[in-house]
């Protein structure tokens, strides 16, 4: 990819644990510039974030949430905070990739939980996605044997859920669409003390 093209490419990640890494590595193999982020001072994980690759930009919470495709990677719980960040989400492409295991279905409002965070989220488009490998799985090469390891998506936006299907594809993944929230969300979701069926399948597509 040129320098034209990373300068185009207008993605963030906010949150830096475990899965906020494993995507950064994502994007550093495939040469795609991106800036992570949290609520903490970006000197305090600079240090790291350059150790994956010069395409990993450590900066301030109000500098990543510019950017056009924001991967939320922050615990379930600490979304609401991240959402307060802007007024309006319009224009942005949200992908929720946090899991709501352990929280209680009644504090969603029998909801699903991305339909859940969609709401915080007032404006913007949100896919499910990338949310149901593990850390130790997502951060591999997903370049299997051949094939390429499948990631889900699932969108009330169909424009929305093919602009991270054909981002997916650039980091190297095979995506497949379940359709809308109510629907393909329950089948990667997290909720109350159950996972979907889905959840922690490592499923390789061959050509």
């Amino acid at each position: 990819m040129n320098n034209s093209e990373n300068k185009a490419a207008n993605y963030a990640i906010i949150g830096f644990g475990k899965i906020g890494q494993a995507l950064a590595k994502a994007f550093a193999r495939n040469g795609i510039k991106v800036s992570v982020a949290t609520t903490r001072n970006p000197q305090s994980f600079a240090s790291a974030s350059a150790a994956i690759g010069p395409e990993i930009i450590a900066t301030t919470l109000a500098e990543a949430i510019k950017a056009n495709v924001i991967f939320l990677a922050v615990r379930f719980e600490s979304h609401p905070d991240v959402a307060k960040a802007l007024p309006t989400w319009q224009g942005k492409t949200i992908v929720d990739v946090t899991n709501a295991y352990g929280v209680p279905p009644e504090k969603m409002g029998g909801l699903p939980s991305a339909k859940f965070v969609a709401q915080a989220f007032s404006g913007g488009k949100l896919v499910k996605g990338f949310n149901h490998l593990g850390a130790a799985i997502l951060e591999q090469d997903p370049a299997v044997n051949g094939g390429r390891r499948v990631v889900f998506l699932a969108s009330d936006d169909d424009v929305a859920a093919a602009e991270i299907g054909k981002l997916a594809e650039n980091l190297g993944f095979a995506p497949v669409k379940l359709g809308g929230l109510a629907e393909g969300g329950l089948l990667v979701q997290a909720h109350g003390n159950t996972w979907g069926k889905l959840i922690f399948q490592d499923l390789i597509k061959f050509a």
